[in-house]
């Protein structure tokens, strides 16, 4: 279709939105994360931290009403439910889904489209996705909630609980900490054996050939984003506890958040009741697949399935509103930089016009949008695309799901932001998410050097 026409049709689908079904909101303890997030030590462990009861919402926000009011009022969430809509009709894209917080509570969480451009199922609010590089964010809190219970600490070694563990630089493997993996600072080259892995090897073997692995920086020296070194973390999780990595997961985490519908693995989402389908791009249009083992082989890189409710939770957990689960100075550790990534403001449009600066934390992005602190990650698998955003000093977060590889969506959630912090001038669903490119979102897809790090596969999370 001409790019005249595409936009013409958002513009007409804006005006005839679509009905998908809404989910319910529950109120949680109103209690946000304030002020900037100090940078943490590497080597500071969390001491652990009583848990404090879940405040009742409606008493706590009782006495900031109007200020809640005009921030809510500031989104035009029915705005963005309508954009939504438009991305998939047509068949623009097959299926989405959208959750926005705020305050503790969920403003919208609702599916739009279909599930399988074979069998049209709707999608809604329970329907699961794929989260690829989403599910770091979970390797990362599952091994703070560890530390927050004093049995691992920030800078434990690798190799005492891995001590097969090699690198080429000898002594190197000694070196590298629980927060050097979850940081992407292991030392070597960017997505180191990716490819290999897309090719089906299997976890194991490839985490002993790091041992003759390039390596450009000693360990914690230099940033290099990883999917097979980075689920060691899986490693050191089942040593400290004695349970499988994605059992602890699903007891620490899922069970208490309520993420009823959220798995490991693809027996986890073939499992599911009703699971969105991968779809790429053929001459007849999208392409329904069965999903990919291999990344599901790295469970903390790339392992999560979930489904907007559930993502909804998890950004009400680390928005604070949970502290039963994530005490505020967890989160305040998870979120903080640790290391530059300055390729990032390089990117698409909204990433040059937006970002002031990037770094990576512990299994989350942090940026700088226009002034603003934005606490970010992306991902992206064979026909699933994904991306989640906290905007902690207006208590916001946002996460889209979508289950092909369009760009199409990848513009509503800078939109969002913009809105929320008032900024003008951007126009992020238009030209720059219209043209059918799969890169204006993920950064670090290109420039891999062959036989150690990822070609640019559609089966790379970012």
């Amino acid at each position: 279709m001409k790019e005249h026409m595409i936009k013409v049709g958002l513009r007409t689908a804006l005006l005839t939105t679509l009905l998908p079904l809404a989910l319910g909101s529950t109120a949680q303890d109103v209690n946000p994360l304030h002020g900037a997030i100090a940078r943490p030590q590497a080597s500071a462990a969390l001491s652990p931290i009583p848990t404090a009861p879940i405040a009742n919402a409606a008493a706590t926000a009782a006495g900031n009403t109007s200020a809640a009011s005009l921030d809510v009022a500031r989104l035009d969430v029915a705005r963005f439910e309508a954009i939504a809509s438009a991305l998939v009709a047509n068949g623009r894209i097959p299926g989405m889904a959208m959750a926005i917080v705020k305050n503790g509570q969920v403003l919208s969480a609702r599916g739009y489209g279909i599930t399988d451009v074979r069998d049209p199922q709707p999608v809604d609010a329970h329907t699961v996705f794929r989260l690829a590089s989403l599910s770091k964010s979970f390797a990362a809190t599952m091994t703070g909630i560890l530390v927050n219970d004093g049995v691992l600490r920030w800078d434990s070694h690798l190799t005492d609980y891995v001590p097969s563990f090699q690198l080429s630089q000898p002594g190197a493997a000694q070196e590298v900490t629980v927060a050097d993996l979850l940081s992407h600072r292991v030392g070597l080259t960017r997505n180191a054996f990716d490819r290999d892995l897309e090719g089906n090897a299997d976890y194991h073997s490839l985490t002993m050939r790091l041992a003759n692995a390039p390596m450009t920086c000693a360990p914690g020296q230099c940033y290099a984003y990883q999917n097979v070194a980075f689920s060691l973390i899986g490693d050191i999780v089942f040593a400290t506890t004695g349970k499988f990595y994605s059992e602890s997961v699903a007891s620490r985490i899922f069970k208490p958040l309520g993420m009823h519908d959220a798995s490991y693995g693809l027996e986890g989402i073939e499992a599911s009741g009703r699971w969105a389908k991968p779809h790429v791009r053929g001459r007849g249009g999208w392409v329904a697949l069965m999903p990919k083992p291999n990344y599901y082989r790295v469970a903390p890189a790339a392992g999560v399935n979930a489904s907007i409710s559930d993502m909804a939770q998890w950004l009400i957990a680390h928005t604070g509103h949970r502290p039963d689960v994530l005490p505020a100075p967890l989160l305040a550790t998870l979120h903080a930089p640790l290391v530059t990534t300055p390729t990032e403001i390089h990117g698409n449009s909204w990433r040059r016009a937006r970002l002031n600066s990037a770094s990576y934390a512990l299994g989350w992005r942090d940026y700088n949008y226009s002034g603003h602190n934005v606490v970010f990650h992306g991902g992206a698998v064979q026909g699933y695309r994904g991306m989640m955003a906290m905007l902690p000093e207006q208590d916001l977060g946002v996460v889209i799901l979508w289950n092909s590889e369009s760009a199409l969506p990848s513009g509503l959630l800078p939109t969002i932001l913009d809105s929320a912090l008032g900024l003008t001038g951007g126009q992020w669903l238009d030209d720059d998410t219209m043209d059918g490119s799969e890169d204006v979102l993920y950064a670090e897809r290109n420039g891999t050097p062959a036989g150690v790090s990822s070609s640019k596969a559609k089966a790379s999370p970012p």
